[in-house]
């Protein structure tokens, strides 16, 4: 495992530190394995690692996905990371997932007023920020060879058998907050999920060897 001070915000340092991957289930670890494996076998041959997340619309898990994942690289000191993410169309990050990230310490700027936002998410003070925005996942922003396709839910996992470009397809699904919007747990229910995939998250990268 690699390890080193990081320059994460204080907030974020402070969350990341009290993940405790230990809740993750034996049988979740073996889900998540395949994407252990891709990240060491790039960086036992010093290769770029690109990570491109896929949901539906790109509105939620996939952007809390491509975002852990970029701050958990950089917390373990893990080089040439790249993480993405996209749908199999195109709507737009919906507002409480960077409500969520802010809460957690995120620096967060709205860049573009549009009806599919774009938006600039910053972990670290020197750090460059994560562009957030929906769009198609072979949009000209992302990848197109490469890389890993992590399929964070059911439906895009079943509509998309095949990612052209994609070096490897691996199924790391989550259940969508989604189904508490416009309710009283809706906050909790998305910090809560949030939460799950730091923590997978924070798993995986805590597993690689330099």
């Amino acid at each position: 495992m690699i390890t080193t001070k990081s320059n994460l915000f204080s907030e974020i340092e402070t969350l990341v530190q009290g993940l405790n991957p230990e809740t993750i289930s034996e049988e979740r670890k073996t889900v998540l394995q395949p994407l252990v494996e891709f990240i060491q076998n790039k960086v036992s041959n010093n290769q770029d690692i690109r990570i491109n997340f896929i949901c539906t619309h790109n509105s939620r898990r996939s952007h809390l996905s491509q975002v852990w994942a970029q701050t958990m690289a950089h917390y373990f000191n893990i080089k040439n990371v790249f993480c993405y993410s996209g749908g199999t169309e195109a709507t737009a990050l919906f507002p409480m997932v960077a409500e969520t990230l802010e809460n957690s310490g995120f620096k967060i700027k709205t860049l573009s007023e549009v009806k599919n936002p774009v938006y600039s998410i910053k972990y670290g003070q020197n750090e460059h920020p994560i562009i957030g925005f929906s769009k198609k996942l072979d949009d000209d922003f992302n990848p197109k060879s490469e890389f890993a396709a992590i399929m964070t839910c059911d439906s895009a996992n079943e509509a998309c058998p095949f990612v052209p470009g994609a070096e490897k397809r691996i199924p790391i699904t989550f259940e969508d907050p989604k189904a508490f919007d416009n309710t009283p747990q809706q906050a909790e229910k998305y910090y809560e999920r949030s939460l799950q995939i730091a923590t997978e998250l924070f798993y995986i990268f805590s597993q690689i060897n330099a």
